[in-house]
């Protein structure tokens, strides 16, 4: 029997399996359940926004079509999206809205500002949050109903300073985002750089989500002429800031923050060969394993052919996580008997809703991703790559 043909067996047993999870499909009279989105769907992180927003309408169909009962009854799901603008004020807004009006018991906000301040009151509403955001200490606040979904973005950091350091050198410029997520990181990522014997020769955030003209960023911290630049945020910023990098005639490496997405960055860059020397987060549709390649495809096939980020794909099966962790809880309303249930949803999950390979949620409320990948651009062409490996480099 070939290896294609086991695996084919395999999916079908799971898909069996997950079918008696979700539930019959019979007919019978729905209840429409509401999971609610708080996130930017305009300015400059729009695109990211939305990209969240496709994987969770995704799941939402997909769970739907397949049919799911929690305690009897025939449930529909439906995403509420509000805008937040990528202002955490209006998320802690939007989160009361979608509980009151739109009786949502589940949340998924993706950025970390927006996450702290649901996270003031979540707790009271009885509301869950899914928070997209790699900051550790979203998970870390002791907030009983919090699961965070990205891993955290600490598990790349050494890996990530380490080779950059060996192969460009010790100075590096500071040019990210200056939301929260990228203050975090920043407070993380200095001492790292600093701890292995760098040098930080320059810090200028600058705002990804309004600006679009990064020209006088760039060059005042061009001027303290680093070998290295740390920059990341959403990609679209990203990719305009790396591309005026090289106008203004850098030719050291970047470390790219995990909100960009390397495939995404470089449309903007005009391909790969302008950022040379980059390291971030492996795109999906660059992974080869199985479940990630058979995602892509599949949502190549109901996109227009358009690849899938990262946002799509764990935001999917956060919320294809959250249905079965439903059916699990026997309810759609307890938001505690939900969370209590999640760690189990996600080892339930089948593999087509799965593309991630998370094994389960840690004790802090955190996926689990067994190997986060990353990735460097090397001569025009984007390279995988351990972190392990990655972290060895001399």
């Amino acid at each position: 029997m070939t290896i294609k043909r086991l695996y084919a067996q395999a999916a079908l047993c799971a898909a069996v399996a997950t079918t008696a999870l979700l539930g019959t499909g019979a007919a019978m009279a729905q209840q429409v359940v509401h999971i609610g989105y708080s996130g930017p769907l305009s300015g400059g992180a729009a695109k990211y926004g939305q990209e969240v927003l496709d994987g969770m309408q995704m799941a939402a169909a997909d769970v739907n079509q397949a049919g799911i009962e929690v305690a009897g009854k025939k449930i529909k799901f439906e995403i509420v999206p509000l805008d937040d603008k990528y202002n955490p004020a209006e998320t802690a807004i939007n989160a009361r809205r979608l509980a009151q009006e739109q009786q949502a018991t589940v949340v998924l906000v993706p950025h970390s500002g927006g996450g702290f301040a649901v996270q003031t009151s979540n707790e009271q509403q009885k509301l869950l949050l899914l928070s997209y955001t790699s900051v550790p200490q979203i998970s870390e606040r002791g907030n009983k109903l919090t699961v965070r979904i990205p891993p955290a973005f600490t598990s790349y950091l050494n890996s990530f300073v380490k080779y950059e350091m060996a192969t460009y050198g010790k100075k590096v410029a500071l040019a990210a985002t200056d939301t929260d997520y990228g203050k975090v990181w920043v407070a993380a990522f200095k001492p790292a750089w600093e701890a292995a014997g760098g040098t930080v020769v320059a810090d200028n955030a600058m705002s990804y989500n309004r600006a679009t003209d990064f020209y006088s960023g760039v060059s005042r911290v061009l001027a303290a002429k680093p070998d290295v630049m740390f920059i990341g945020g959403p990609s679209e910023p990203t990719g305009l800031i790396a591309q005026q990098a090289r106008e203004l005639g850098f030719k050291g490496g970047f470390i790219v923050m995990d909100q960009a997405k390397l495939d995404e960055v470089a449309k903007v860059t005009g391909g790969y060969a302008p950022l040379n020397g980059a390291i971030g987060v492996l795109p999906l549709a660059s992974d080869e394993t199985p479940n990630a390649k058979a995602f892509v495809e599949r949502f190549r096939k109901s996109h227009g052919g358009r690849d899938p980020s990262q946002e799509v794909s764990l935001n999917y099966t956060a919320v294809y996580a959250t249905a079965l962790a439903m059916k699990l809880a026997g309810t759609v309303s307890d938001a505690t008997a939900i969370r209590n249930q999640f760690d189990k949803a996600v080892k339930a999950l089948p593999p087509q809703a799965n593309p991630n390979s998370v094994s389960g949620v840690d004790e802090r409320g955190g996926f689990v991703l067994g190997n986060p990948l990353a990735a460097v651009v090397q001569g025009g062409q984007l390279k995988s790559a351990g972190l392990s490996s990655l972290a060895a480099a001399k």
